[in-house]
């Protein structure tokens, strides 16, 4: 039985027209600056290093948040007007640290 935290990293991704990209970086990098400044942590922006049929595959790293922070990021990004410069939506996938306490017996 894997035992739940209250802290967790999430992972969000979604593709990026290339000729989005410059207009949707400065609006990621200052809600990051936003959160991160309001709760102490540290986040990041990556993508892939291909473009493929003129799509970049961007992803945000915050690492360590509390429970309700997948809550407050949706709205941040509803707030800075992200989908406005994407193309479909943006997937979140949430991982916990793997303990020594919660990895299950073979």
């Amino acid at each position: 039985m894997i035992a739940t935290r209250a802290m967790m990293d999430l992972y969000v991704y979604y593709k990026v027209r290339e000729q989005d990209a410059a207009a949707l970086a400065p609006r990621v990098r200052a809600m990051q600056a936003a959160l991160a400044a309001s709760h102490g942590l540290a986040f990041q922006l990556k993508r892939r290093p291909e473009t493929r049929e003129g799509m970049q595959t961007w992803m945000e790293v915050y690492p360590g948040t509390p429970d309700a922070f997948a809550n407050e990021l949706d709205r941040a990004a509803a707030h800075a007007g992200l989908d406005a410069l994407i193309a479909g939506p943006r997937r979140t996938e949430v991982f916990l640290d793997l303990t020594p306490e919660s990895t299950p017996c073979a």
